[in-house]
């Protein structure tokens, strides 16, 4: 079958492409914006990609069109596929037909974490020797991609909230019918398709619908919103995990969260010491080794493979450290998650200066529905550099005030680069944020700074 893809490169439908290439199909794909790293793993994949939306990308036909829920009426190539008749299907629809039908689906859902948790149960359930299939929302360095078919009955699947596609509106987790669902919080994001919390809460009890009797649901039981969820039905035997007073939870952990015990019903079940950093990467750790066990891996085992567990690309990744000076890239855009980012990354290298740079790229965030949380955010770093790009249209420079002269705003991308470079000084840190390519910053800034970009894990 001759499939293509339109909004390719996003990290969602580019997980589709290397899936239906491993099944045999011929596929070929076109986005408006192409970066890394999905553009490198396709590219490895030997997957012809076209730039831009253009009819001709169509010919000849393909036998099938999967369409990006970015795609939408207006749109030159969905004009095109609808006039000449094509047959189209979105993402989540395809996967749920061709890969996951069959298949034991363990999804990962919630606000924030789902990528690292995804990522950090796969490598377990590798590590077991359960070769599981997995499609997840960024790039897991022990993988090196993003999405596989496996050899055994276990697919892990990043389940997100947003909508499928511009001819279906509901969540994509709703296709996936998973046996066993993590929800690791929930909190207002979206806007630009949620009008508020109560919407959201709705999809995830929907989700909740689909999880069978004889499965099992791992909640943040510390998450007030989850809890909420819960209590309008849940049908499928629930365990619970957090810091504290939950089924399973982590005892004498340190202040970084490199180390930690994991006890399960009040008693020691494990132990880890490992490279992630941040309290919350403990918690998405104590989900994934919760789901695991209920497919046959004990704790013991489970925590052994996150000891090895490398992280995901773009989570407080290492892309530069010379002559003192670490420049790290994150996925980080919600409040929450730029604050726990931050908190991590505070308790690993103590008083040394951290040095923010944001991009306000989400559609939440161009919306303005986070200003009040931002600078209560940001406020671990010693200096504070936004980007605020023409969609941005909001008060970013008051939103930001609480932080006085540590933060500062730019709407030019090149003098917000010689703004970072020559404010640099010998052993900092800086963390550069944003859930896109933002023009090319990091390289860009890396490159004046003089640096070398650390390889490829």
């Amino acid at each position: 079958m001759r499939i293509h893809i339109l909004g390719i490169c996003g990290t969602f439908m580019g997980g589709i492409a290397a899936l239906a290439k491993a099944a045999g199909h011929e596929v070929s794909g076109s986005d408006a914006s192409v970066y890394p790293p999905m553009s490198s793993q396709l590219a490895a994949l030997g997957i012809t990609l076209s730039e831009g939306y253009r009819p001709e990308h169509l010919q000849p036909a393909p036998d099938c069109v999967l369409v990006g829920n970015a795609l939408s009426r207006g749109n030159p190539a969905v004009e095109t596929m609808l006039t000449r008749g094509l047959a189209y299907a979105s993402g989540p629809r395809w996967l749920a037909e061709h890969i996951l039908k069959g298949q034991q689906v363990l999804a990962v859902a919630g606000t924030h974490g789902k990528t690292t948790t995804s990522s950090m149960l796969a490598w377990i359930l590798e590590c077991a020797g359960l070769n599981p299939g997995f499609l997840i929302g960024g790039i897991p360095k022990d993988f090196g991609v993003s999405a596989r078919a496996g050899g055994g009955r276990l697919f892990v699947v990043e389940a997100d909230e947003y909508d499928t596609a511009f001819f279906d509106k509901g969540s994509k987790f709703l296709h996936y019918h998973p046996r066993i669902l993590i929800l690791n919080n929930l909190e207002y994001d979206h806007a630009d398709i949620f009008p508020d919390l109560a919407s959201i809460e709705t999809q995830f009890q929907y989700l909740l619908r689909t999880v069978p009797g004889n499965g099992l649901i791992v909640a943040n039981g510390a998450d007030t919103n989850l809890q909420r969820v819960l209590k309008q039905g849940c049908w499928t035997p629930l365990e619970t995990f957090a810091l504290a007073e939950a089924d399973w939870t982590a005892k004498h952990v340190s202040g970084d969260g490199g180390t930690f015990n994991v006890t399960h019903r009040g008693k020691i079940a494990a132990m880890v010491e490992w490279e992630m950093l941040g309290l919350h990467n403990v918690q998405n750790a104590l989900a994934a080794i919760a789901a695991a066990q209920h497919v046959g891996v004990e704790p013991r085992q489970a925590a052994e493979a996150l000891i090895r567990f490398q992280g995901v690309k773009r989570r407080l990744e290492v892309r530069a450290r010379t002559d003192g000076v670490t420049v790290y890239d994150d996925f980080a855009h919600h409040p929450t998650a730029i604050a726990a980012t931050l908190a991590g990354l505070r308790q690993r290298v103590g008083s040394e200066r951290i040095l923010v740079v944001l991009e306000l790229r989400s559609a939440s965030m161009k919306m303005g529905v986070h200003r009040d949380a931002l600078a209560a955010a940001l406020e671990a770093a010693e200096r504070v550099f936004v980007y605020q790009a023409p969609s941005v249209s909001w008060d970013v420079t008051g939103a930001l005030q609480p932080l006085g002269a540590r933060a500062s705003v730019s709407a030019d991308l090149e003098q917000l680069i010689g703004s970072v470079a020559g404010e640099v000084q010998h052993g900092d840190h800086v963390l550069i944020m944003s859930n896109g390519g933002f023009g090319g910053f990091h390289e860009k800034l890396i490159a004046r700074l003089g640096h070398q970009v650390a390889p490829s894990a």
